[in-house]
């Protein structure tokens, strides 16, 4: 989970422990200071790595925003949603 309202992230924190001792996921939280150089530098690592891997369900165009949304809303995704933003710039 990443952001998210007062309430989801006190019940991750709360209930997070729990499921992962009796149920197949593991919850967990992980803080820190945005924009801090040396965990800049520790995330990239383990990126470079492969040792963090991010999963992407689905990708959409920022023009089917209303799709994306019904589909996080189904329930069915299995990883983020992403929306891809296109721009041109002039030159």
């Amino acid at each position: 989970m990443v952001g998210g309202s007062g309430a989801s992230i006190l019940q991750a924190f709360i209930l997070g422990p729990l499921i992962s001792m009796t149920g197949s996921k593991k919850i967990g939280i992980v803080m820190w200071k945005p924009n801090n150089q040396e965990d800049l530098v520790i995330l990239e690592e383990l990126f470079e790595a492969g040792k963090v891997v991010p999963v992407i369900d689905r990708r959409y165009p920022l023009s089917e925003i209303p799709e994306a949304l019904r589909y996080l809303e189904a329930g069915h995704a299995k990883g983020k949603v992403v929306i891809n933003v296109e721009y041109n710039h002039i030159t």
